[in-house]
């Protein structure tokens, strides 16, 4: 390399000098970058001495959940009602005590989950309901409208983008133009809605982080004033990083700026709603509540339009293993990521911090070898110290949190282990044969495998593997009263089952609901109770002339466990995976 080209070459603070040694130089990419301007000519960093950097996290801040708002409107296919209502009392059975319903005067299922919650009681009396609006009278009498009769506490949400860009490539309007808008806006909230005793308010300047730093405190504050922000009726101030365009210490030193000088501090709930455009939405969340915010905006596993809003599961278990008591409750946390995957209709990355499924999986012998000792350890300490082991400081390597603290047992950590450098099984099941098993489903069929290749020993072909699969979870083993299924028959009316049970027919009529239900439902009257966690549909190979696979996680007895079923019919071999799983109840 010419001494010309190296001294292009540059370091993250400066020139690479041309004497450099070889393993400092790096070469220069295609990338366009120059199109792009950097952080510190977008972002006006407010002057601030930084107080921030010296502080530590001891409690967790108020967690606001926007599922059903902002996560919501970034779905490909929204939430219907019912969708909506599960994630609702999944967020109320967590211990939110503030949600985000919806944004009432955008769509008609918005304004009516709103009014469910009116007219049916449906939110605990301790859970403040929060509903979104922007700066425009009409939308703000439609939000008014939407909340009348609800008893618990509200808050309606306004909001209005301050940023530069925005003011003149969006709304047409100066600074001066701009805050005039958001008063009148302001100003309308309070004609419609500030006699009604139940209702606080909250405003968020969108785009914040992009906004200039004296704007927006200018902003903020008239809008306290104009709502009389005091601490007996505080006033929200939501600050977002609507689009990550900064490292979090720039987000940082924006908040602190604002936690100092706003001029109502004790009449303010500080809030901020980090976006994850550059991948750093929860270091923005952690580094903003040490800058002085008391309140987080966010989805429960992260999602929102684009990259998503910031992960409230990572930042809240991010604190449980400092110690700090996250104040929601993840010690189920796979029935949460089942309704969450099921509303959302989006699969949480197996990746996922916390609760992917591989999280908790090592590979590697080496990693292996320190968990085993890791467990033998912290059981050893609890007998010497004559404790139970879910009262002892945890400290095995590799697995920053218990498994057992999320609702996972080490089962599902041992067998994954003893599979290391088995991890083809899942390729070749797929390649030869085109099933897609679930990311679970490999896992407890890594254990089946183990076993019969300790038993023949080498390496199984996928056609052995199939062997294997079928033999598991698709053949009925006998038992004595195990259910036979004798008929099934869907009528206007609803289905009629008839289940043979140690030489007994059972008929049952069951209306409003699928055939796997109803079929649950009879095994259910005959004392056979099967609880279906998840099912998965599938085909073996590729083309018309294939043969249908349904595979389902059930729980009998406090256990899951897994079952297929396999028919050139879809319907068929559903219910044979239902019964598949009924036989391991009678067993």
């Amino acid at each position: 390399m010419s001494q010309n080209a190296a001294s292009r070459l540059t370091t993250p603070t400066g020139p690479i000098p041309a004497d450099a040694p070889r393993w400092n130089r790096q070469r220069h990419s295609q990338m366009p970058s120059h199109r792009y301007r950097d952080v510190y000519s977008r972002v006006e960093v407010p002057p601030t001495s930084r107080e921030w950097p010296s502080n530590r996290l001891v409690a967790a801040p108020l967690w606001v959940p926007v599922d059903l708002r902002d996560g919501n409107q970034a779905l490909a296919e929204p939430m219907d009602p019912g969708r909506k209502r599960r994630f609702f009392e999944l967020m109320v059975t967590m211990g939110y005590k503030e949600i985000e319903v919806g944004y009432p005067s955008a769509s008609q299922t918005d304004y009516d989950f709103v009014r469910l919650i009116a007219e049916h009681g449906i939110a605990p009396g301790d859970v403040t309901i929060v509903v979104f609006t922007p700066a425009r009278r009409d939308l703000i009498e439609r939000t008014v409208e939407s909340i009348r009769g609800i008893r618990n506490e509200v808050v309606i949400h306004m909001y209005t983008a301050t940023a530069p860009i925005w003011r003149q490539v969006v709304l047409g309007r100066d600074r001066s133009a701009l805050k005039e808008l958001i008063l009148a806006g302001g100003r309308d909230v309070l004609e419609c809605a500030g006699a009604l005793p139940n209702v606080r308010f909250e405003f968020s300047p969108e785009v914040f982080n992009l906004t200039e730093p004296d704007y927006a405190l200018e902003v903020c504050d008239a809008m306290t004033g104009l709502w009389d922000a005091v601490p007996d009726r505080p006033v929200i101030l939501n600050l977002p990083a609507t689009v990550e365009i900064a490292t979090p210490n720039v987000y940082a030193d924006q908040i602190e700026y604002m936690h100092r000088n706003l001029a109502r501090r004790d009449g303010v709930i500080l809030s901020v709603h980090p976006h994850n455009d550059r991948g750093t939405g929860v270091a923005c969340a952690e580094l903003a509540v040490l800058a002085g915010a008391q309140r987080v905006e966010g989805c429960v596993f992260g999602n929102g339009e684009r990259t998503g809003n910031v992960d409230i599961a990572t930042l809240a278990l991010n604190l449980h293993a400092q110690g700090i008591d996250p104040m929601v409750d993840f010690s189920d946390i796979d029935e949460i990521r089942r309704t969450v995957e099921f509303c959302n209709r989006i699969e949480v990355h197996p990746r996922h911090p916390y609760v992917g499924d591989l999280v908790h999986t090592a590979f590697s012998g080496t990693h292996q070898d320190a968990i085993n000792k890791g467990f033998a350890e912290h059981r050893s300490r609890a007998a010497a110290e004559g404790r139970a082991e879910s009262d002892i400081e945890w400290r095995v390597p590799y697995l920053p949190v218990d498994p057992a603290d999320l609702g996972r047992s080490y089962d599902a950590v041992i067998r994954v282990n003893s599979q290391s450098g088995k991890g083809g099984i899942a390729y070749l099941l797929e390649s030869e044969y085109g099933i897609e098993l679930p990311r679970r489903l490999q896992i407890d069929f890594a254990r089946h495998v183990q076993q019969h290749t300790d038993a023949g020993g080498g390496e199984a072909t996928a056609a052995e593997l199939w062997g294997v699969f079928q033999h598991a979870y698709v053949a009925c083993p006998r038992a004595a009263d195990a259910p036979v299924l004798l008929a099934f028959d869907a009528t206007e009316a609803g289905a009629v089952i008839a289940l043979d049970i140690g030489g007994t027919v059972y008929r049952t009529t069951h209306e409003g609901v699928g055939p796997v239900e109803a079929l649950t439902e009879a095994l259910g009257r005959c004392g056979i109770h099967v609880e279906i966690l998840g099912l998965h549909q599938s085909s073996i190979g590729a083309g018309s002339d294939t043969d249908a696979l349904t595979l389902i996680e059930y729980r009998v007895g406090g256990r899951s466990a897994w079952a297929a079923g396999v028919d050139r019919s879809v319907l068929a071999a559903s219910l044979q995976a239902v019964i598949r799983g009924a036989t391991s109840f009678v067993r």
